[in-house]
């Protein structure tokens, strides 16, 4: 049994702001069967409140303390409250309605609040309203238990405008029209943790299909045709898809009454995996015809990701968001395997490798660094245990947990798993207990370097050779950073020939390993560590492989040693940004795998704006844009092109480069071969702006050529970024300061790129001690992702000394900040301190 279904709390839980860890296990302890009865009424004006009722029944074990429901608001929004019919004074302290023990019973008791809601998380729009409560904001909208192990049913009532949709957990029960206004009456839901809770209004199409056997509700927004019919269909096969494979795997029909998903402009995740009500970013749905590959591969696993965690989250719940990663590394895993039928055994490595391992390496890297389980004193900090560790370590380090116990083994031990917890909580160590008894080995040693520490192995070699054969080859193993451990892991190496390559099975369960088995074989061209894509750590480079790096047939290969060796230049070993940045031009007309060459592109990109000069960009940008260029020119894949052109519209500095896209953009003629949208347009009418394109109607003509209300709304906001005139910039930076202007966090983010981008810096550095400043609020009042995502778009892309000392005299001067704050600085600020060493 896991600490929260055990606890007993022998001293009364503190009232204190947030929904502390001691708070959440006195009231596991004595309160069940939660049932919540919730009604809102919802204005057609934004600037009108709305208007709500909320009436709880829950048994109490207990009344040795007062109760405490979390509500983060104004005392004032409380109208009334009924404690078992019996009113009751309203006491709102530190967040918390706190209700005396008078006025509660042993047994069942009903709570009947009238209040105007809370809007921290109902993401209200002039025309349209979602709520998203992860993880501990339900509590900002109505009074609640606001936490995942007090698992409740949901019976809602919505009083929305008549011309309004909506959708939410339980499925439509009936709807009424009556003076204007339509009331939604939905079904009791299933038995749903409170950031699991939601509903979705607003002027909003609507479309029917099937889901498996389930007749699915689609909301949306999109107005494209062209987007709308290409990708309807394939939303619906995807879910579909994705639904018949989980139920399989798992043996466990799907979970949930009702099946249905919303697809939300400027979304601030990629997705939400509420049950009945999966919300989405509409822009990763809606594809067109000029989609390309990583995008489709982006949108079949989104929508896997977010199915799985019917499974794996929301029928199963962590008890404590201590275990958040678990919910989520479940469903990025689970979602890379229900993929991985559809393009063969290559394919998926090739795609493993490049979704997770760049994305976990960027955080791993850093003084930053978190480990994959991490500790929480209080819910309101849960938002900073998000990010690419739990989403891209994790599955990373599952992988190597199912080869060590087999996949059968594996299978068998998560089947237990879900079934011994369904429709309840459940922690890491309830999940690791089970899979200790499929597995062969100890899993309790293993689990403290994978989950409960952070960092990334060092791996090195020596080989040995006598008479052109091998003598002795030994491979070691070291921390990158901190502590002695070893990382127990299974990975390939391959070592190549002039006509052949074999490639060899490791496992490395120790600081150092003499690989026997090498011994007498043909001293090898060169060799490739981690040819699988499977190991974890920083590899060795072997220099001789850089003449043949285009040769290797494998793309799987390629990727792998395109990773490694931008990881060694990071850490200044093997080969310097300029060498590598000539490498991988070298490859852009050579490389033909759409994954491995919008990897290499990137890597393009971030060497030349992160790790070159100022001055040396202008050397090189001339050749860069050529060769770019040519490659298009001769690239016989749309989707290859476009990645190409992209990577041109980025990097071009040279006055030519600007007039020839200025023509694309002006006649809407894209180049012969590529597919541009409108969304294409948009930026490449942004990256013109940025780099000093005359045409003063530039920006104007874009917006015109807008017609959905949505993206016209974001192009707007996106504008003053990158206006040449300093002050409109100035002011828009200062407009940051106000929350009100920070509701659509993915604009802002958008608009913070061109703020902050290179060719900018020497402006924007000002900006920088109080985007710091901001970082505490922007905490208390943004999104999960959201104060990691402000850091990278703010401090990303810098390289300068005064914008290195600005951010190393925050950290000086506040030696005692929130750590899991001060790590995402250090993680965004990364590229910057490594710039200090690698720009010349």
């Amino acid at each position: 049994m896991s600490i929260c279904q055990t606890a007993k709390t022998t001293t009364e839980p503190i009232v204190e702001v947030g929904v502390s860890k001691k708070l959440a296990e006195y009231r596991k302890s004595v309160i069940s069967k939660v049932q919540y009865n919730l009604e809102f009424t919802i204005p057609a004006q934004k600037s009108e409140a709305i208007q709500a009722r909320a009436v709880l029944n829950f048994q109490l074990a207990s009344i040795a303390y007062p109760l405490q429901l979390d509500f983060k608001e104004n005392p004032d929004k409380v109208k009334s409250i009924l404690v078992n019919n019996k009113p009751v004074v309203v006491q709102l302290l530190k967040e918390h309605l706190v209700i005396g023990q008078k006025y509660l019973k042993s047994g069942k008791n009903e709570v009947r609040i009238d209040f105007q809601a809370g809007e921290g998380a109902l993401n209200r729009n002039s025309d349209y309203l979602y709520t998203l409560f992860v993880p501990d904001r339900a509590r900002t909208v109505f009074p609640c238990f606001d936490q995942p192990d007090l698992k409740a049913t949901f019976t809602l009532t919505l009083r929305i405008p008549e011309q309004w949709k909506a959708l939410a957990n339980g499925a439509l029960k009936d709807s009424t029209v009556k003076d204007g206004q339509k009331t939604y009456r939905f079904k009791t839901s299933d038995l749903l943790s409170t950031y699991l809770f939601a509903f979705a209004a607003g002027d909003f199409r609507q479309t029917e299909g099937m889901v498996s056997a389930f007749k699915t509700s689609f909301l949306f927004r999109e107005t494209d045709t062209a987007k709308l019919n290409k990708s309807i269909p394939e939303i619906f096969t995807i879910h579909t898809d994705a639904l018949k494979y989980f139920q399989e795997w798992t043996g466990i029909p799907y979970p949930f009454q009702k099946f249905g998903f919303v697809a939300i402009p400027d979304f601030q995740f990629g997705g939400m995996e509420h049950p009945g009500a999966i919300q989405y970013k509409a822009s990763s749905l809606f594809l067109d015809n000029g989609a390309t590959k990583d995008q489709m591969n982006a949108r079949n696993n989104l929508i896997a990701h977010e199915t799985a965690h019917m499974w794996f989250g929301d029928m199963v719940t962590m008890n404590w968001f201590t275990d958040v990663w678990m919910k989520e590394v479940f469903a990025n895993f689970m979602a890379d395997k229900s993929n991985a039928d559809a393009g063969g055994t290559d394919e998926f490595d090739l795609k493993f490798l490049v979704d997770h391992f760049p994305a976990a390496y960027n955080v791993d890297r850093t003084a930053g660094s978190n480990p994959i389980r991490q500790d929480l004193d209080n819910l309101k900090d849960a938002g900073s245990l998000y990010g690419n560790i739990i989403y891209h370590k994790a599955p990373v380090m599952m992988r190597q947990l199912e080869r060590l116990m087999g996949a059968e083994m594996f299978q068998k031990g998560v089947r237990e798993y879900l079934k011994k917890f369904a429709g309840g909580n459940a922690s890491w160590p309830d999940l690791i207990n089970i899979l200790g008894k499929y597995a062969p080995v100890d899993l309790q040693t293993w689990n403290k370097v994978w989950v409960n520490e952070t960092g990334r192995p060092l791996i090195d070699y020596n080989l040995e050779v006598k008479d052109n054969k091998i003598t002795s080859f030994v491979l070691t193993q070291k921390p990158e950073y901190g502590n002695k451990r070893v990382w127990p892991q299974i990975f390939e190496l391959t070592f190549f020939y002039p006509n052949y390559s074999q490639e060899i099975s490791v496992q490395l369960n120790d600081g150092k390993l003499n690989l026997k088995e090498v011994a007498g074989m043909e001293k090898p061209s060169f060799i490739l560590f981690n040819s699988s894509g499977q190991g974890y750590g920083v590899w060795p480079v072997d220099t001789a492989m850089f003449k043949s790096l285009y040769k290797m047939e494998k793309p799987l290969r390629r990727a792998s040693a395109y990773i490694s060796m931008y990881e060694n230049m990071l850490n200044g070993k093997t080969i310097e940004p300029e060498s590598l940045l000539k490498l991988f031009t070298d490859g852009l007309d050579k490389e033909t795998d759409e994954l491995n060459l919008k990897l290499i592109n990137g890597y393009i990109s971030s060497i030349f704006w992160n790790f070159t000069s100022a001055a040396e960009r202008l050397k090189l940008a001339p050749l860069l844009e050529d060769s770019l260029w040519n490659a298009i020119a001769q690239e016989g894949s749309p989707n290859n092109k476009k990645i190409l052109f992209k990577t041109y519209q980025d990097i071009y500095l040279s006055r030519s480069a600007g007039d020839r896209l200025y023509a694309i953009w002006k006649s809407q003629q894209a180049p012969e071969g590529i597919k541009l949208t409108e969304d294409d347009y948009t930026s490449l009418s942004l990256s013109l702006a940025l780099k000093g394109q005359s045409d003063p109607s530039l920006l104007q003509t874009q917006l015109s050529r807008i017609s959905n209300p949505d993206r016209r709304s974001r192009f707007e906001f996106i504008q003053p970024a990158v206006s040449a005139d300093q002050q409109v910039r100035d002011q828009f930076f200062s407009s940051l300061e106000q929350k009100s202007n920070r509701t659509k966090e993915s604009n802002v983010l958008a608009a913070l790129y061109y703020l902050h981008h290179p060719l900018r810096q020497e402006s924007s550095v000002k900006y920088l001690p109080k985007s710091l400043d901001m970082l505490q609020e922007i905490q208390v009042t943004g999104d999960i992702f959201f104060p990691a995502s402000w850091l990278q778009a703010t401090l990303g892309s810098y390289q300068s000394k005064s914008a290195f000392e600005m951010v190393r005299t925050f950290l000086d001067q506040h030696k005692n900040y929130n750590p899991k704050l001060r790590a995402k600085i250090q993680q965004a600020a990364d590229n910057l301190f490594r710039a200090q060493r690698l720009v010349k």
